[in-house]
């Protein structure tokens, strides 16, 4: 082309068939990486259409690990020809996320390391949903004896081994319901800082083999599953873990939880309500106790067979791309001594922002600062942190 400009003026109509039968440039990694909708940056057509892996840094602050860092290597990928959205049977369009596989490795100050990998794939227009992982980890943890000795003490322990999560669900009809199967495998070391605090435990709460079937049912009407602006997703499991499954214990876990978001001012605000119940019975090893999970309270400082949740969220959209997070919940522990009414509600709340890192698939990305009655932290946010 560049000699047809130069030289062959006599072939105008041969270098413009050139011309129109030349490929398109490809876009370079400045376009790939802004929105060309407002030109500001985004990384959706990186993700999406340029099969871009996404690094993930993971900037661990959990109190109950010690400080650390690490990196999740994320990799999403829409098949060619499948659909990015979905009708119901009421005339309503549904999001499809794309397929998106994962590895990562992370480390604590307090020795705690972690790495591993997994997916979550969809099939036949989102009417399959798969999604599983497998992991190689050792955490150092402690163990808080609340109801259940007095004074309260704080033991400290390890856990070092594999443990396995695998989920298959399917869509029935056109609707947003989802019924599914799972099955969770861990086999785990479990080792006391100091010796003699395993006279604590009876040898069934010790067990560090354990393999449940479960069942999972679903409602879903997010707009997306990655930072949702409306809708509300619903969610029952139950897993049955038994000997004959491989493991080395008979016990039952139970988890009920549903989030919702409502949009107001024309999407300006949104506000996000989040209820979670989770319950065991049996002989469930002691490191699998359910606990208050939220931002600001360290993991398992609240911990016992009944454990509950409730947390709302506000998201205040300064600009299209920009905005504030404030939050609050309230969490109990109950079970083994004390009753519900009797058991300490731990109280977290914080702030945060957020920046719209992905358009196309709704994900923001940010930082919470948190605060809890015994700790506050900050971390680093990748989507909701409702999960």
């Amino acid at each position: 082309m560049a000699r047809c400009l130069l030289g062959l003026a006599a072939w105008p109509l041969l270098a413009g068939a050139q011309a129109s039968d030349a490929a398109p440039a490809k876009p370079g990694f400045w376009q790939l990486m802004h929105d060309p909708q407002d030109g500001k940056l985004d990384m959706s057509e990186w993700l999406l259409n340029h099969r871009g892996v996404l690094p993930v840094p993971i900037v661990i602050t959990e109190p109950a690990l010690g400080y650390g860092g690490g990196v999740a290597l994320m990799f999403f990928h829409r098949p060619e020809g499948s659909a990015a959205t979905r009708t119901t049977a009421s005339g309503q369009t549904r999001f499809i996320s794309p397929n998106i596989y994962g590895v990562m490795g992370m480390k604590t100050e307090n020795g705690s390391n972690a790495y591993g990998g997994g997916a979550m794939l969809h099939f036949d227009e989102d009417r399959w949903r798969y999604k599983g992982g497998v992991a190689k980890a050792s955490f150092n943890l402690d163990f808080y004896t609340q109801g259940r000795f007095f004074p309260v003490q704080e033991i400290g322990y390890n856990v070092d081994g594999l443990a396995s999560f695998q989920q298959v669900a399917r869509r029935i009809g056109d609707d947003d319901f989802y019924v599914g199967l799972t099955w969770i495998y861990m086999d785990l070391d479990v080792s006391f800082d100091t010796a003699s605090d395993s006279q604590f435990f009876e040898d069934k709460e010790l067990a560090q083999k354990s393999s449940g079937l479960g069942l999972m049912l679903e409602y879903d009407t997010r707009d997306n599953p990655f930072t949702p602006s409306s809708g509300w997703t619903a969610a029952l499991d139950a897993n049955f873990y038994r000997e004959g499954f491989g493991g080395e214990v008979d016990f039952d876990s139970y988890r009920a939880h549903t989030f919702a978001y409502w949009p107001m001012f024309d999407k300006r605000l949104v506000v996000g309500g989040r209820l979670d119940l989770r319950a065991v019975g049996g002989d469930v090893p002691f490191y699998r106790l359910p606990y208050v999970d939220m931002r600001g309270i360290a993991a398992g400082r609240y911990q016992d067979r009944r454990a509950a949740m409730v947390e709302t969220e506000l998201r205040w959209n300064l600009t299209p791309r920009w905005a504030l997070i404030g939050f609050v919940g309230a969490g109990r522990a109950w079970g083994r001594k004390d009753d519900f009414g009797d058991a300490t509600t731990a109280v977290a709340k914080g702030g945060g922002f957020r920046y719209l890192l992905a358009r196309k698939l709704g994900l923001y990305g940010g930082l919470d600062y948190a605060w809890g009655p015994d700790d506050h932290t900050f971390y680093i946010q990748m989507g909701s942190a409702w999960r």
